[in-house]
């Protein structure tokens, strides 16, 4: 599994007791779900995961929601055999967005405690603009990015000694060695044209293939 930084906040936000949802919002392919499922499944020994894009063109089970009560009825008719309590029971509610009326129970979700949640959305803050009846208070939003350079240093083996002894450098502007210099500016040539997406740079480090990437950057520019 890739390292990545938000890895820790998500952490500590479950192991903290909060009466807000965490909502992780940033666009598709950057790794939200997977992120958010490793640390769960991690934590709690039920782990639910609802994807309300795929209901929404499927079952639609969360699609006339409109009190709590209506919720569990249709959590249960999809994941009832893993409903403990809020010690043991983790509930992700992938893309909320689709489904803006869920936002509007997160107060009410939080306020009768019943499960520990955390929720993401690829479009949560045009969501969230839009739709006025969102208590504020009710909710933490975190976003997240695609792997920024020192995650993909990670990838690539760069360990954190390395790393701290180049931000050791850089803020007493001393010059790193030649031979760390050529290593990491060619891996930040490289980044520059795999980019950040969780998919494309575990294919890079499994292969070093640099052309490949040109190419998928190319039909991913142009179809999204």
């Amino acid at each position: 599994m890739l390292k990545r930084k938000i890895y820790n906040k998500i952490e500590e936000y479950l192991k903290a007791p909060s009466n807000k949802m965490l909502l992780i919002d940033g666009a598709k392919q950057i790794g939200k779900s997977y992120i958010i499922r490793s640390v769960g499944q991690s934590l709690y020994p039920n782990y639910i995961e609802i994807n309300m894009e795929e209901d929404k063109q499927g079952n639609r089970l969360f699609a006339e929601v409109k009190t709590t009560n209506d919720f569990y009825l249709a959590l249960s008719s999809f994941a009832g055999d893993k409903m403990g309590d809020k010690e043991s029971t983790l509930v992700f509610i992938d893309e909320i967005q689709a489904y803006d009326h869920l936002l509007t129970l997160v107060k009410f979700l939080m306020q009768e405690n019943k499960f520990t949640y955390i929720a993401s959305g690829s479009q949560l803050g045009i969501t969230l603009k839009k739709t006025q009846s969102i208590p504020g208070g009710s909710y933490e939003r975190i976003r997240m990015f695609p792997l920024d350079f020192e995650e993909f240093l990670w990838a690539n083996g760069v360990g954190e000694l390395a790393i701290d002894s180049m931000r050791d450098s850089f803020s007493k502007r001393e010059c790193l060695n030649e031979g760390m210099h050529k290593r990491i500016m060619d891996l930040l040539r490289k980044y520059l044209l795999v980019g950040g997406l969780p998919d494309a740079v575990n294919s890079f480090v499994a292969d070093k293939n640099i052309i490949k990437y040109v190419r998928y950057i190319t039909i991913y520019t142009t179809f999204t």
